[in-house]
């Protein structure tokens, strides 16, 4: 069986996979979505232990396909170089990803590091980045106010911590879904960590407004090649 395990950006929950979920199950998948909203105080290698918990949980015989949103494509990379034997391929979405001692905000442009510092700064106490308006993440009016009440803040720490590879992640196969029209360069991120990449037209949140269709091109890079569906 084909186990999808999907972990979800920066200020988002588990719930952000809930209209991606049907489709992957329809098609005879399994679907573990973890949620990375507690503790408070964590940071990234707490939600990396999060993930790593769940690739502990799949039975050896599973088939796992571990994607990673956003700020995710840096927790779920981590979580497979300590088990690399667990994981079968990576797929970024719109994933943030780097070498070894990278962060969140290393890779950042400066303007991006600098707004997110001065938000948690003034309205964080420090400690937290408050939930930036929805209609960033490019959807529409509708699903804008869906996510205004689900937003969460999100720990500055997980955006400040440095990930740790030891170069086992190398050696998975790897995609990186990259939307169109482009917010940052994941498509480049995902070039220079290897991946191939694939386009897809829609937002950065396209589990939300596309999930049928992202549904389809992950179902694609989980299937052996030889049985791939055409995009």
């Amino acid at each position: 069986m084909t186990t999808f395990i999907l972990i979800h950006g920066a200020w988002h929950g588990s719930w952000a996979w809930d209209r991606l979920a049907p489709f992957l199950r329809a098609a005879g998948s399994r679907v573990i979505a973890p949620d990375l909203t507690s503790p408070d105080d964590r940071g990234l290698h707490d939600d990396v232990q999060t993930v790593v918990s769940a690739l502990d949980a799949v039975t050896d015989d599973d088939r796992v396909i571990l994607v990673g949103h956003s700020y995710a494509g840096l927790v779920v990379r981590q979580a497979a170089d300590l088990r690399p034997d667990a994981v079968d391929h990576i797929v970024l979405v719109d994933g943030w990803a780097g070498g070894d001692g990278q962060s969140m905000l290393s890779l950042a442009p400066g303007s991006f590091a600098a707004a997110v510092r001065a938000a948690a700064e003034t309205l964080g106490d420090g400690r937290f980045i408050p939930a930036p308006p929805p209609e960033l993440f490019g959807v529409g009016a509708d699903d804008a106010a869906w996510l205004a009440v689900r937003l969460l803040p999100q720990p500055l720490r997980t955006f400040t911590d440095a990930t740790r590879l030891s170069g086992a992640v190398d050696k998975i196969p790897g995609t990186a879904i990259h939307c169109r029209p482009e917010t940052y360069p994941f498509d480049r991120f995902g070039r220079e960590v290897g991946y191939r990449t694939i386009p897809l037209d829609g937002p950065h949140d396209v589990m939300l407004s596309h999930p049928e269709r992202l549904a389809e091109v992950l179902l694609h890079v989980a299937a052996p090649e030889e049985e791939r569906p055409a995009l």
